[in-house]
């Protein structure tokens, strides 16, 4: 402490209180902050099947991760969580942009929590985070209510790469979040080209949202989308757009009658229903396990599960063949070489591109 020569008895009526002591520069209450535990693929799967949703998190971390020493870590989770794994429904939503996806995801979970005590994970499938490199999160904050479910897990989109390896990874999630005891799994996506058959490819019913109301509503839909469906509601049945809704369900009726029965043997329905305001929503839930009975009934069901997984083996042989291929070091400086002969028409895309296989494959 300084010695305040103010306080000296020569000045009298001066006084200087002495100064509290200089704080120190780091606050004494700020505790090291804990780093975080690098489990083992065994804790890993044990936290998860207790339903540690913390870990769950971390695990799906991993999955999305590009680094290959997480890569490894992951697959050995995922194969420990696979025995646990296949428990659930799996829901893959889709709708033209505007439909109200978000809504109706947060109304059709606040049902199944409330009232059918079920538990939700929602992943989502968004090609655009290709081009950004990011995932749409937007949508997440209109899921309002159930972002607050304990009962709720949200995952948005892995940005990692083509749409291929975002839809693999998705995979993979749905493995973790069903063996960490979620019973429901909805996979969405952003309705834009191939990410429909992506998510059909691992979901076990295809709900695909529609609007009314738009104008001729059979213009917009893609014949394709149309054949994935197993079920096709139509929201915003509320108000003065009834009728309207109650028309564009007729309209969705009519063009189904054009297509063969599908494989499962079940008849996709048309529903209308108000996400906002909740109506309808119960009827629709009734349909959708009145067509999980019905498949796993006639053996559909599984078949369709068995197919997927099928599906997904090639999928994975030739994404882990392209991703070696160019990962090789030899290949890299040879393509740089390759794509100008190509540029500067010295040699054809198709002789180059087999030079490169051949070099590929000698070495």
């Amino acid at each position: 402490m300084h010695h305040h020569p103010e306080n000296n008895p020569q000045y009298k009526g001066l006084t200087v209180n002495e100064g509290v002591p200089s704080p120190p520069v780091v606050n004494p209450y700020l505790r090291e902050r804990k780093k975080r535990r690098n489990f083992t693929p065994a804790e890993y799967a044990e936290q998860i099947l207790k339903g540690n949703v913390t870990v769950l998190s971390q695990a799906v971390t991993l999955v999305e991760s590009q680094r290959s020493e997480h890569q490894a870590v992951a697959q050995e989770v995922i194969e420990k969580c696979l025995p646990h794994a296949g428990r659930s429904i799996r829901i893959g939503i889709t709708g033209v942009p505007g439909a109200g996806k978000s809504t109706s995801i947060d109304a059709f979970g606040m049902y199944l929590v409330g009232k059918r005590n079920r538990k939700l994970a929602v992943l989502a499938i968004d090609p655009s985070s290709e081009r950004s490199k990011g995932s749409i999160l937007g949508d997440k904050t209109r899921m309002e209510e159930i972002s607050r479910e304990p009962a709720v897990f949200i995952r948005p989109s892995p940005s990692a790469g083509s749409l291929g390896g975002v839809a693999r990874k998705t995979r993979e999630t749905i493995i973790l979040c069903e063996a960490a005891g979620f019973d429901t799994v909805f996979v969405e996506t952003v309705g834009v080209g191939q990410s429909e058959t992506a998510v059909h490819s691992m979901v076990d019913f295809f709900l695909l949202i529609q609007l009314a109301g738009t104008g001729d509503e059979l213009q917009g839909i893609k014949r394709g989308i149309m054949e994935m469906a197993d079920g096709i509601v139509v929201n915003k049945a509320d108000g003065n757009n009834i009728e309207k809704a109650n028309l564009a369900a007729a309209q969705y009726r009519n063009a189904l009658h054009l297509f063969p029965l599908p494989p499962s043997g079940w008849t996709p329905k048309v529903m209308t229903y108000s996400g906002y305001y909740k109506n309808g929503i119960p009827e629709i839930w009734d349909m959708i396990y009145e067509y999980i009975d019905f498949t796993q009934a006639n053996g559909y069901f599984d078949f369709r599960r068995n197919s997927q997984a099928r599906y997904w083996m090639y999928e994975s042989i030739d994404e882990q063949l392209k991703n070696h291929f160019y990962q090789s070091p030899e290949i890299g400086q040879l393509l740089k070489i390759k794509e100008r002969q190509v540029l500067h028409s010295e040699v054809s895309s198709f002789v180059a591109a087999k030079q490169m296989l051949d070099m590929y494959f000698r070495t």
